[in-house]
């Protein structure tokens, strides 16, 4: 059995379990207290964002938190995340049985990863899991919020919204299949010009305009560009949770990232 072993636990996130949970477990709890945090719609996708807890944790989680309610009907999750690491074309999948956190082992949809990999867009290549951030940090939040499930972990490389589609279309099932989107928003900008960005960002995927997002926007676009793509086919709502950088959470203010949440509900 080939498990793919955390990579960032204890520098992204708390390495040890309990604490892990605690952590988890406050965000959930702050997010609760949020005014309108209380969407009375089923979730069928989320787009989160990915750096350290200390930083995006406060936004991820008021995606998470609206999961409870359905969290024994999932039974499988497809996150997808931006690679930061390896440059690669199209979409990669992983040949991982399992993805490992602290918090125990998540086993791997094999069939659904066998049937993409015969896309053309979509590889095999465990070199862009092994040390990627954007999926890992969300595992522990899904195992939190979730009873049992099988995951489908792509890391999206240089990929068109149409080549995203595709592979979501394929794997978008019933009540039974949740989406995950991990993205971060502008990067490194003072804290203004950051907002303002973020913002038109905002708007832009509140709109379904695909083609409003650039480079510059979203770690994460093109896995962002996709769903909006499929979601339009789909006929999805979505429903602004949070947006913020790290400016607001836990940093300064003269280089900030921005983090944004939504749920996109059929």
């Amino acid at each position: 059995m080939f498990d793919r072993r955390p990579a960032v636990a204890g520098m992204f996130y708390p390495a040890d379990p309990e604490n892990l949970k605690s952590c988890i477990e406050q965000y959930l709890q702050e997010a609760r207290l949020v005014k309108n945090q209380s969407v009375e719609k089923r979730a069928k996708a989320i787009i989160v964002p990915h750096a350290g807890y200390i930083y995006s944790g406060p936004v991820a989680a008021s995606a998470f938190v609206q999961l409870k309610e359905i969290k024994d009907s999932i039974q499988r999750v497809v996150l997808l995340g931006p690679s930061h690491r390896v440059p690669l074309l199209g979409l990669a999948s992983s040949s991982a049985d399992r993805f490992i956190t602290p918090l125990g082992a998540i086993e791997i949809d094999k069939p659904a990863v066998e049937i993409i990999t015969r896309l053309p867009q979509v590889h095999l290549m465990d070199e862009a899991h092994s040390l990627e951030h954007s999926l890992e940090v969300q595992l522990p939040f899904l195992q939190q919020c979730l009873a049992s499930f099988k995951l489908i972990p792509l890391v999206v490389g240089d990929a068109s919204s149409t080549d995203v589609a595709e592979v979501l279309n394929l794997l978008w099932g019933g009540p039974e299949t949740l989406i995950v989107i991990s993205s971060d928003l502008s990067h490194y900008h003072d804290y203004k010009q950051a907002h303002m960005m973020d913002e038109r960002t905002a708007q832009a995927i509140e709109k379904f305009a695909e083609e409003e997002i650039d480079f510059d926007d979203a770690c994460g676009r093109n896995p962002v560009k996709g769903l909006l793509q499929a979601a339009v086919k789909h006929g999805l709502d979505i429903t602004r949770l949070d947006l913020r950088n790290s400016g607001d959470t836990a940093g300064n203010k003269d280089q900030v990232v921005g983090y944004g949440a939504w749920l996109l509900n059929e």
